[in-house]
């Protein structure tokens, strides 16, 4: 059995796709771009655009109960591996040192909305 996660504080779904899943105890997180949900407009450049999508995770996690301490494993997406540096440093803000996920970071040619960043998360439930 799932439950969908969905909360106005996140931009909505661009496709057929939930927000989230709510899982047996795991919540599965779908990729987030820079999105201001309250206008429906991309935040440009890696530093903005990065706390975007970090505020949109922390969003959806708020919405199943959960904060980025939940948090098991992170796939972030790069369109340029030269933002590595200032995303990382953003990324790391949010989290706790005892607290960090396990995690992969891939260049991409491509995102959706040819945006520069795409974080998706897994969390589990305490």
């Amino acid at each position: 059995m799932k439950t969908i996660i969905s909360t106005d504080k996140a931009p909505a779904a661009i496709g057929p796709y939930s927000q989230a899943n709510l899982a047996g105890g795991i919540l599965y997180v779908s990729g987030q771009i820079p999105i201001d949900p309250a206008t429906g407009k991309i935040v440009e450049g890696i530093e903005k655009g990065t706390h975007q999508v970090m505020k949109n995770l922390q969003a959806i996690l708020e919405a199943a109960g959960m904060s980025f301490r939940n948090v098991v494993k992170s796939t972030i997406f790069l369109k340029s591996m030269d933002d590595f540096a200032a995303m990382n440093t953003i990324y790391a803000s949010y989290l706790s040192e005892d607290a960090y996920p396990a995690r992969e970071t891939v260049e991409i040619s491509c995102l959706p909305k040819n945006v520069d960043v795409e974080i998706s998360v897994i969390a589990h439930q305490d």
